[in-house]
C-alpha cells in the first residue's frame, strides 16, 4: 500500500484513536485531524466528575495519564499527527475527495483533500423545543467550556437553586454534581415515570430515586418542562411544567444526544432515520473510502439485532482501534454492543447490559424477570452491602436477555454485570449462569454468588416453582387500596416482622417459616397472599410449603422482599382516602 493521505474529522475520543493506531502501523501515512473546538481530545465522561469537584483540575481531563497535556504540539511530536483545531468541516466533496473547512479564527476557508477519510464528528445535546431555552442561565453540558462556565458561577456564589431537566445519566450525575459538593438546592425534572428510563426498570429506577431523595434531590417524574422564563423582576429563572413552577438561577438541560450525521448526510452518504451514520461490520460508511464510529453512528444491538445509538467513550475508543486496523490494510470489524453501562449515583452504583424487561417486550421476546437482593460477599464479613440484581430471560428459549442492578458497592455490581455482559452474545442460557463459576473468598463473595442466585430463581419462575408479585403490586393493592381481599404473610422472625405487624395490623400476619408446617391451619384460604421475607429466599420456601399443603392456589412471593419494599420508597406510601 502506497504512502496515504487520511484525514479525519474530529478530535475528541474517536478521532485520537484512529490517528494513533494508523501512525503506529504505518508511520509514513500523513494523518491529519481537524476540529472546531480549541479543546481536543478530552475526557468529556469526566465533566460531572470535575463540576462535583471529584477532579479537582480540568487540565486532569486534558492529560495523558503520564501528565502530558493532549494538545496539537503533543500529538505532533509525540505521534507523528497533524492536528488542525478551530478548524470546522463544511463540505464533503466524494468525487474530488477533498474536504472544504473553515478555519474559525480567521475566516478562511480551503480544501483539504483525502484517500481516505474518517468521520468522528460526535453527538449534539437534544435540544427542547419550548419557549426560553434560550434565556441566558439555560445550558447543557456538552463540552469542557460548558463545565468551566458552570463551576466558575458556582464559585462566585451566584447558584443557589438548579433545575435539571431530564433524569438520565448526564442528568443524574449532574444532580450528585449540585448537591453534594456545592450544596445546591437542586431539583431534576422528568417526562417519564422513573429517574433512567431509557436504562432501568421502574423496579429498579425507584430504588435509585429514593436514594437521590435521601441525599437532598427534590424529584419530580411524569413531569413535562413546558416553558423557562425570567423570574419576577428579571431575577432568576422560572421553570414551568404542567404541574408546578419551579425557581431557579441555573436551568440545566439534559435530555439526551442526537448524532452528528449532516455532514455525511449531505455528502450522500446513507444515515439512519435517527441521523446517524450508516456503517458496516468494518466500520466502512456507504463510500468504503470514508469510515465513521463513535457517537456519530448507530450500532447493531447483540441482543435485540436492531440498530440502537449507544454514545459511550469506551465504544468510540474500541472502534477507532478498528478503523485504524483497517486503514492499515487490516481486517478488524465490530459486531455490535450489549449495550454494558455503568453509573454513579451519590453512594449508590447502577449498572445493566442487555435489555431491561421492557425492552424486551418491545423486541418481541416473551419475557420474565427475576430480582434477588443479597450481600455482596459473605454475610458474616465486615463492610459487606445489599446488591439488586435482575435478570430478564426469555420464557420460551430460556435464553438471557439482560441484567439490571443498584448497589452500595460499585466495584461489586460491575464485575457481575461485566461477566454476564461478555457471555450475552453467546447466546445464554439461565442455567449457564446457574453453574457460572466465580472467584470465591468471603471478603467478595458468597460461597452461592448473587449471580447463581438471580439465575436460580428465574430458572423456578420460568419452571413455575416460584410464583412472584413486584413491589408496585403489593404497594398498590395492599398499601394504597388496604384491600381487605389482599394479606401479608410475613415468615421471618417476630422481632422482625413486629413493626409491620404494628402498622398493618391483622392484615400483616407473621409465621416464621421455620414453623409455618405446624401452623398451617392459621393460613386462610379465601385471601390472597403475598409471602415476604427479607429478601424473597425464605419466602420462596414458604411458599413451596404452602404449594405442598395446597394452600399456595392465591399465594405469591413478593421478589425483594422487605428489602426491595424499603430500597423502593413503598412503604412510605399512603392508603388512598375512602371513595377517591
Amino acid at each position: 500500500m502506497d504512502k496515504q493521505r487520511v484525514l479525519i474529522i474530529g478530535a475528541v475520543a474517536l478521532g485520537p484513536k484512529v490517528a494513533c493506531r494508523l501512525k503506529r502501523l504505518r508511520p509514513d501515512d500523513d494523518v491529519l485531524m481537524i476540529d472546531q473546538d480549541e479543546l481536543i481530545s478530552y475526557g468529556g465522561c469526566g465533566i460531572p466528575y470535575f463540576i462535583s469537584g471529584d477532579v479537582s483540575d480540568v487540565q486532569a481531563l486534558m492529560s495523558t495519564s503520564f501528565h502530558m497535556p493532549r494538545t496539537p504540539k503533543f500529538f505532533a511530536e509525540a505521534k507523528g499527527v497533524r492536528v488542525m483545531n478551530l478548524t470546522r468541516a463544511l463540505a464533503i466533496d466524494r468525487a474530488a475527495r477533498t474536504v472544504r473547512v473553515r478555519h474559525l479564527d480567521s475566516g478562511s476557508e480551503e480544501e483539504l483533500p483525502y484517500d481516505r477519510l474518517v468521520l468522528a464528528t460526535g453527538a449534539r445535546p437534544r435540544r427542547l423545543a419550548i419557549p426560553g431555552i434560550d434565556l441566558p442561565g439555560v445550558r447543557g453540558v456538552a463540552n469542557i467550556h460548558d463545565a468551566v462556565a458552570i463551576k466558575e458561577r458556582m464559585a462566585k456564589g451566584e447558584v443557589g437553586r438548579v433545575v435539571v431537566i431530564g433524569a438520565g445519566a448526564i442528568g443524574c450525575e449532574m444532580a450528585e454534581a449540585f448537591t453534594d459538593l456545592w450544596g445546591i438546592e437542586t431539583t431534576l425534572v422528568e417526562v417519564a415515570p422513573s429517574v433512567l428510563p431509557g436504562i432501568l426498570d421502574p423496579s429498579l429506577g425507584r430504588m435509585v430515586r429514593r436514594h437521590l431523595e435521601e441525599k437532598g434531590v427534590t424529584v419530580r417524574t411524569g413531569e413535562t418542562v413546558q416553558e423557562i422564563r425570567p423570574g419576577a423582576g428579571g431575577a432568576g429563572l422560572v421553570v414551568a411544567t404542567g404541574c408546578r413552577e419551579l425557581a431557579a438561577d441555573l436551568v440545566l438541560t439534559a435530555v439526551g444526544v442526537v448524532p452528528n450525521g449532516e455532514l455525511a448526510a449531505a455528502a450522500g452518504l446513507t444515515v439512519s432515520p435517527r441521523g446517524a451514520v450508516m456503517v458496516n461490520a468494518r466500520l466502512e460508511t456507504s463510500d468504503p473510502r470514508i469510515f465513521a464510529g463513535g457517537d456519530c453512528i448507530e450500532v447493531q444491538h447483540l441482543i435485540s439485532g436492531r440498530p440502537f445509538h449507544f454514545p459511550q467513550g469506551s465504544l468510540a475508543n474500541r472502534q477507532g482501534r478498528i478503523i485504524g486496523t483497517n486503514l492499515a490494510g487490516g481486517h478488524a470489524t465490530f459486531p455490535g454492543s450489549t449495550g454494558a453501562f455503568c453509573l454513579r449515583v451519590f453512594d449508590m452504583a447502577v449498572a445493566s447490559a442487555g435489555l431491561s424487561f421492557p425492552q424486551a417486550r418491545q423486541a418481541g421476546f416473551d419475557a420474565v424477570k427475576a430480582l434477588v437482593i443479597q450481600a455482596d460477599r459473605a454475610h458474616f464479613f465486615p463492610g459487606m452491602d445489599l446488591m439488586s440484581l435482575q435478570l430478564v430471560v426469555d420464557k420460551k428459549s430460556r435464553r438471557v436477555l439482560g441484567v439490571q442492578g443498584v448497589s452500595g458497592n460499585g466495584d461489586a455490581l460491575t464485575g457481575r454485570i461485566d461477566a454476564i455482559a461478555a457471555l450475552l452474545p453467546h447466546r445464554p442460557t439461565v442455567e449457564d449462569l446457574s453453574n457460572l463459576e466465580v472467584a470465591y473468598s468471603p471478603p467478595y463473595a458468597s460461597a452461592m454468588d448473587i449471580v447463581n442466585a438471580v439465575a436460580n430463581t428465574a430458572e423456578n419462575i420460568l419452571d413455575g416453582l416460584n410464583r412472584t408479585a413486584e413491589v408496585e403490586e403489593l404497594e398498590e393493592l395492599f398499601i394504597r387500596q388496604a384491600d381487605p381481599e389482599v394479606l401479608c404473610l410475613d415468615v421471618r422472625g417476630p422481632a422482625n416482622a413486629a413493626p409491620f405487624v404494628a402498622r398493618f395490623g391483622a392484615r400483616w400476619q407473621n409465621i416464621p417459616q421455620e414453623t409455618l408446617h405446624e401452623r398451617l391451619h392459621e393460613i386462610p384460604r379465601d385471601k390472597k397472599l403475598f409471602v415476604v421475607c427479607n429478601s424473597g429466599v425464605r419466602s420462596y420456601e414458604a411458599l413451596r410449603q404452602l404449594d405442598h399443603a395446597g394452600l399456595g392456589e392465591r399465594a405469591v412471593n413478593l421478589q425483594g422482599g422487605v428489602a426491595a419494599l424499603k430500597k423502593s420508597g413503598a412503604l412510605d406510601a399512603e392508603p388512598e382516602a375512602a371513595g377517591s
